[in-house]
This record gives structure tokens, sequence and C-alpha cells, in this order.
């Protein structure tokens, strides 16, 4: 039985940036969040794919430990996203979006996932996320729910919904400012700290991420890359490892937190040195474990 699970697409990507191009590449938020937090503990996937997808995908989640009984095949393509990134690294502009067979997509977890202690809402639809929820045997000791500006624009109530219901919603600083129309991040913590949350994180792409706690703030730095390539699914990877790393451990305090953040952040940014998942292919936990260590010299004083 994995010990997390992560809720979310798998898709087929073609992304273009002023340092490399790729087709039809294995991508979506799922497949990101889970192979990032394998290095750390064994994830389940639950998503769906089109009788487009090659059986060697999954055969690759498999070989990173990733349980893929729930992921559902169904008749049609799976989920396509186009996009392109300027020398503004942190604005990707949205070509072209396929839902295929995303758009009938109603997630059901297998019987073994209902009883995770670790749960990952990554980047669908809030309702989809409520009704994921909605089939968990136990309470979650950890559930980590992620959205969009799309989500907060469309279905703001729904996204509120699932930030009291998770104990973390991700949110980058646009959409904590637009879900709380406010400027000031720490305000925006202040808010769904309101809204029963065990603590509010807020990504700030290459400016790292805040986290805030009802005694305080901790401002977790990004690693200071050089070569920046593709920063597609970083958000999913920094929200797998760290999850991960606390599924791991099983300790939720504030110092494991501030560790997690800090292990999502190095994750991360190695994802953001090769075009899609390619750099991840490549990375072992021996490279994770020496970046953290360089992390942590970056930030002593």
């Amino acid at each position: 039985m994995p010990k997390m699970v992560v809720v979310g697409t798998i898709a087929f990507d073609s992304i273009k940036t002023p340092f490399g191009e790729t087709d039809s590449t294995l991508g979506g938020s799922a497949s990101y969040a889970a192979v990032a937090a394998s290095f750390f503990t064994k994830p389940g996937i639950v998503s769906v794919v089109g009788s487009d997808f090659p059986e060697k995908h999954l055969r690759f989640f498999e070989s990173r430990g990733i349980d893929t009984a729930g992921i559902e095949k169904a008749a049609g393509e799976t989920f396509r996203w186009s996009g392109e990134y300027g020398m503004d690294i942190n604005i990707a502009r949205t070509l072209e979006t396929k839902l295929n067979v995303l758009s009938s997509f109603s997630p059901k977890l297998p019987e073994e996932y209902r009883k995770a202690d670790f749960l990952l809402l990554g980047n669908i639809d809030p309702e989809l996320q409520l009704k994921v929820l909605g089939q968990m045997r136990k309470k979650p000791l950890l559930v980590i729910a992620d959205t969009m500006n799309y989500w907060i624009e469309n279905k703001r109530k729904k996204v509120l919904e699932v930030v009291k219901k998770a104990d973390i919603c991700l949110m980058n600083d646009s959409e904590a400012r637009q879900l709380f129309g406010t400027p000031n991040l720490v305000q925006a913590a202040k808010k769904i700290l309101e809204l029963d949350s065990r603590l509010a994180i807020i990504k700030k792409g290459e400016h790292g991420a805040l986290l805030c706690t009802a005694k305080g703030c901790f401002t977790a730095p990004a690693y200071p890359l050089e070569n920046v390539v593709d920063p597609t699914g970083c958000g999913d990877s920094f929200a797998g490892a760290m999850m991960g790393v606390l599924a791991q451990s099983g300790d939720l305090s504030e110092d494991s937190f501030r560790r997690a953040v800090m292990y999502g952040n190095t994750v991360a940014s190695f994802n953001a040195e090769g075009m899609g998942l390619q750099r991840m292919l490549a990375l072992s936990k021996a490279d994770i474990e020496r970046r953290f260590r360089e992390f942590r010299e970056i930030v002593r004083f």
C-alpha cells in the first residue's frame, strides 16, 4: 500500500523555452509530484490516461517505486498541453490545451489508497479534490491541496472550501493575492490560517517559498541556479518532494515542515535544469542530499 497518494493529471507536454524545446513529453501535475516524492517514500498515483499512453511510461513510474493501480486507462487521447516561455522564465504562455480523456475524469481511489496517511491533491478542479476527500476511509495525517488562478477565478467558493478542509493549500504568490484580494503575502498567509489551515505555504517561484504559522513566518530561498532550462512542473516537484519527506519521517512539527520545504526547493531546482522530466530521470538521492547540504551553507549566517 502506498504511504502517500497523489491525485492529479498525467499529460503529454510540448514545451518551448529560450533554452530548449520538447514535443509530447511525459508531464502533468501527478507525474512531477509522484516522481519527486519517490526519492523519499512510496507514492501512488490517481489519474487518467488515454489509449495512446505508452506502457513504457507506466513501467517508468513502477521503476521509481510508484504504485500505478490508481491510473485509469480510458478510450480516447491523453490530456495534452502546449506552452512556451520567454526570457521571463516565470511566466508560461499556454498555446494549446486538449483535455481529451481528462474532460470526463472522475477520480476513483483504489481501496488500499483510501487508508493512506498522506494525500496530495494536485492542481485539478476543486470539486474533484473535494470528491477525493470524501472517498478517504479515515482522516489522513496530512492533506495538501494545490490550486491555480483558473479555479480561483471560476470556482472561488469551492477553492475556499478546499482550503478549509485541507491541512495546507498550496498556491503561488499571484494566486494568494487573487484569492484573498491583498497585495501583501503575509496578510494572505494570515487569511489562509484563519481557514483552519495547519500552516500557510506560498510559493514564490525563483524567489523560494514563504511558510507561516500562527507564531510567525519562515522564508525559504530558492537555490541559486546558473542554468535554468524549463520551470514546467517545478511547483508540483516542490509539493511532491515536500510531502514525500514528511511521509518518510512522519514528523509534522514546524521544524520538520521547514526542513521539508527546503527539500522541496532543492528537488524543484533540479527539475528546472532540464526539459520536462528530463533532469529528474538522471537524478539520484545522493545528488539531492549533496545540494541540500550546499543549501544549508548558503542560508547559514
